[in-house]
C-alpha cells in the first residue's frame, strides 16, 4: 500500500522499489546483522551485546566511562535551535521544569488524554467490542471538582482553552487527582457532540529539549453545558 501510494505522490525512494524480502535482505546488510538467506538458515539473531557490556561492567560510552547525572544543555542541537523561545533555564541536574501549561485562574484543570483500555489507539475505535465497551466519550472528574462546579455524573459538560471546545459527558471518578482531569481516547470526531474530537485542545507544540509533543501537559477550563 504505502509503495502504491508513493507511486502516485510521486514520492521517489529505493524502497519503494522494493519487495519486502528485498527490504528486509538490505535492511539487514545496512544494520551489520547478515543477509536475510542468513537469517532463515540460522532462524534467529541474538542482539544482545555481551554481560559486561549490557550491564556497564567497563564503563559508559564516553571516554571516561562516566555516567553523566548533568546533561550539557548548550550542545545539544534542539537546544540551540529552540533557545530564543525558551524563557526559563532549563535544570542543570534532573529535575521539575515548569515550562508545560500550568493550571492558571482562567483555565483552573490540567487535561490528560489518555489511551481508553479498550481502544489503546484510533485502530481500534471501529470495532464493536470495543464501542461497546468504551460506550461514548467521557471525562473523568474528582468528585470534589465535579461538586465545586455543579456537575453530576452523567453530566454533558465542556472543556475548553484558547485551542477550542469539546463537548462530552461527565463521569465521577474519585482515583483521578484533584485538578486533574482525564478523558480517555481516542474517539474519532464523529463520536463527539459538536464533531470535534478531544484533540482539539492539545497543542502541536515542539517542546524542549529534543522535541516530540506534549499531548499531556494542556490547561484548560470545565463547565456543565
Amino acid at each position: 500500500m504505502i509503495c502504491a501510494l508513493a507511486k502516485r505522490l510521486g514520492a521517489k525512494h529505493p524502497g519503494f522499489d522494493m519487495s519486502p524480502r528485498e527490504l528486509i535482505d538490505v535492511s539487514l546488510r545496512q544494520s551489520g546483522w547478515g543477509t536475510l538467506a542468513e537469517l532463515e538458515a540460522k532462524r534467529w539473531i541474538d542482539c544482545q551485546p555481551d554481560f559486561a557490556t549490557a550491564h556497564y561492567l567497563n564503563g559508559f560510552a564516553y571516554p571516561d566511562g562516566k555516567f553523566r547525572f548533568k546533561p550539557d544543555w548548550p550542545t545539544v542541537p534542539f537546544r540551540r535551535w529552540h533557545r530564543n523561545t525558551i524563557t526559563t533555564p532549563m535544570p542543570e541536574l534532573p529535575d521539575h521544569w515548569e515550562v508545560i501549561e500550568e493550571a492558571d485562574g482562567a483555565h483552573p484543570f490540567r487535561l490528560a488524554t489518555s489511551p481508553a483500555r479498550g481502544f489503546l489507539n484510533s485502530s481500534f475505535t471501529e470495532t464493536r467490542t470495543s464501542l461497546a465497551a468504551e460506550g461514548r466519550p467521557e471525562v473523568m472528574v474528582h468528585p470534589q471538582d465535579a461538586s465545586a462546579c455543579g456537575i453530576a455524573d452523567g453530566d454533558e459538560v465542556v472543556l475548553g482553552n484558547a485551542r477550542g471546545a469539546v463537548r462530552l459527558h461527565a463521569k465521577i471518578f474519585a482515583g483521578v487527582r484533584r485538578g486533574v482531569l482525564i478523558a480517555e481516547s481516542l474517539w474519532p470526531n464523529s463520536a463527539y457532540a459538536d464533531g470535534c474530537g478531544i484533540n482539539s485542545l492539545t497543542g502541536a507544540d515542539s517542546i524542549a529539549p529534543f522535541g516530540g509533543a506534549a499531548f499531556h501537559d494542556n490547561k484548560i477550563w470545565l463547565r456543565k453545558a
